[in-house]
């Protein structure tokens, strides 16, 4: 996943039914939508995508579904953690292996409890690396049921055994990931993925190998276009109207989230539903109605910086 361009990897929604199966179909035009943007890699089976709400079998049919579509154009993680002993977890880490991702990816908050230490969190990570030979892995600071953010020492250690080559950073804090940039610098199969928009500019100058962020679940080509031009000189102006696009727009990309990106996508031309398995809160008329003024203000916002996105229909 690591590459010396900066890229972005979408955190993929999972497009259900409104009966709530899986929508296949609608997984099929959405997987299309982020590598017509020009994702760098996929990140399927993650917070986004309701994993939590789905079943293991599920889990396995929708990455597997997403390899079908990308189809090697570009790498595919996927989570395959999700508590219980070590054994058990190293168990689904080799059946999600087996589909062909590039990595199975770590939650951080599935080792040990809140309560329970960074030097126990270190150990059972010895342990699940030991029942997985072999299979690269990443870590994704999942903030559901809690947050336990990873220290730049821990990830230089990790990354220094060779296995952990992807790490989506969710820590909200520009100086821990400098620490981290720092602490991994040099390691030429290993990329740090920034989630949070608010710094995303000065993540990429700081080092980062991209952005990993739910914005993209809006507007994933206006990502792909940061990454593309957050240090050229001649676009500095817009870069810095983007940045504080994404800034100013943070609540509403976060409420009642993933059925606010869902809506939004339809409303740009995505034949999806706007079901969800999970208790996103209340999707009423105000919520609507702030959604569709930030639809068009990033209309708007396209045309200000003179951005066509590529093959999506905009409504």
């Amino acid at each position: 996943m690591s590459k010396k361009s900066k890229g972005y990897i979408p955190v993929m929604l999972t497009p259900f039914t409104e009966s709530g199966a899986v929508d296949f179909a609608g997984l099929t035009k959405l997987t299309e939508l982020y590598l017509r943007a020009g994702a760098a890699g996929l990140f399927a089976n993650c917070q986004s995508s309701e994993m939590f709400n789905l079943s293991g079998e599920e889990m396995l049919a929708v990455t597997e579904h997403v390899l079908r579509i990308a189809d090697g154009a570009v790498p595919v993680v996927a989570t395959g953690t999700f508590g219980g002993p070590v054994e058990k977890q190293a168990d689904f880490v080799k059946q999600l292996y087996g589909t062909g991702v590039e990595a199975v990816i770590v939650i951080t908050n599935m080792l040990t409890e809140e309560s329970e230490s960074a030097a126990l969190f270190d150990e059972r990570f010895g342990q699940l690396l030991d029942a997985t030979p072999g299979i690269p892995l990443g870590f994704y600071e999942c903030p559901e049921p809690f947050k336990r953010v990873l220290t730049a020492e821990q990830l230089k250690r990790f990354v220094g055994t060779g296995r952990v080559i992807y790490h989506k950073d969710t820590c909200l804090d520009i100086e821990q990931i400098k620490a981290k940039l720092d602490a991994t610098r040099g390691v030429a199969d290993f990329g740090l993925y920034d989630a949070y928009m608010v710094h995303a500019v000065e993540s990429l100058k700081a080092g980062s190998a991209g952005l990993s962020c739910i914005q993209g679940n809006y507007y994933p080509e206006l990502i792909v276009w940061l990454c593309n031009h957050y240090d050229n000189n001649e676009s500095a102006d817009q870069v810095a109207i983007v940045q504080q696009f994404f800034i100013d727009h943070m609540d509403i990309m976060h409420a009642v989230y993933p059925v606010v990106a869902k809506y939004f996508l339809q409303k740009r031309g995505l034949p999806i539903s706007t079901f969800t398995r999970k208790n996103a809160g209340v999707f009423d008329e105000t919520v609507k109605k702030r959604v569709d003024l930030f639809y068009l203000q990033f209309r708007q916002l396209l045309e200000q910086i003179e951005l066509i996105p590529n093959g999506m229909m905009l409504s």
